[in-house]
């Protein structure tokens, strides 16, 4: 696993050459279109499926997801992105709040972090004791087998992104202000504290990677490379077949009944104000 400046560097005749190879819009139009066949197979086959998305802050698992669910439904493809326990959950056993989000057949549940908070995030921050994390730790492949054993597909994601990118995202956050709501306070410790967050990283790594659920590393100093990477990785990973479309008649139009009057008296229009702004053409 990388972690710090280790990454090897292209030249920018290098760069431009591999640039003209592939493109990135062409590709991503293509693997949004197997998502949808996907959809449509998981929904007639019953299928479910997990997807956990871990790894460093700013390391682009937001982006990726994005690109997954962006062309298709929201009722197959469900993202779960949970917001620190309250108190009540708190005193629940620690899985209990994630197992309520697994999901039913049809469904591809994806998870923007998740119960791997514990030895991470929750460990370094002590958010939970040492000992808890190391339980967590030695349960959770007994607990991803049983998903697995029932018939789950699990799939595990971690992306990685060096020191130097890691910092450049960060201060591009800072000075946009469409990107500043991604910055948070626990952003702004897991990059003072790299090496520990490298540390909790590797163990955690190490004593999850099972033969039922390993971990796939993505390499995530190229958002876009790392985009088509993870989702033709996904696809390759999901036993799918094409279901043909079958277009339905729409038939003909029911006529206007001669009665009816469009009543206008309770309706609220938006303004329009790209005519007010600019003056009708």
């Amino acid at each position: 696993m990388n972690h710090g400046h280790d990454v090897s560097h292209r030249t920018e005749t290098e760069e431009k050459s591999s640039k003209k190879s592939w493109n990135y819009e062409k590709e991503m139009k293509k693997l949004q279109i197997e998502l949808a066949h996907l959809q449509t197979w998981v929904k007639d086959s019953g299928l479910r499926v997990v997807i956990i998305f871990e790894g460093r802050d700013a390391a682009g698992k937001g982006g990726i997801i994005k690109r997954i669910v962006e062309k298709v439904s929201p009722r197959v493809f469900r993202v779960v992105a949970l917001p620190a326990p309250t108190d009540r959950e708190k005193s629940q056993i620690y899985m209990q709040r994630y197992i309520a989000h697994l999901p039913a057949a049809g469904e591809i549940v994806i998870f923007d972090r998740s119960w791997y908070n514990r030895p991470g995030v929750d460990r370094i921050m002590g958010f939970c004791s040492e000992k808890k994390a190391r339980r967590f730790l030695e349960l959770a492949p007994r607990f991803e087998a049983a998903i697995v054993e029932s018939g789950v597909l699990l799939l595990k994601y971690f992306l990685v992104v060096s020191e130097d990118e890691q910092e450049r995202r960060f201060r591009k956050r800072i000075e946009d202000p469409l990107r500043q709501w991604k910055l948070s306070p626990m952003d702004i410790e897991s990059y003072r504290r790299w090496w520990d967050y490298s540390r909790a990283y590797d163990e955690l790594l190490r004593m999850t990677d099972t033969h039922h659920a390993p971990w796939w590393i993505v390499p995530s100093d190229d958002k876009k490379r790392a985009r088509v990477n993870c989702i033709a990785h996904l696809l390759s990973s999901i036993p799918y077949e094409h279901i043909a479309f079958k277009a339905p008649d729409l038939g003909k139009r029911q006529k206007r009944p001669n009665d009816y009057v469009e009543d206008q008296s309770l309706r609220h229009v938006v303004p329009d104000i790209t005519r007010s702004a600019h003056g009708s053409d």
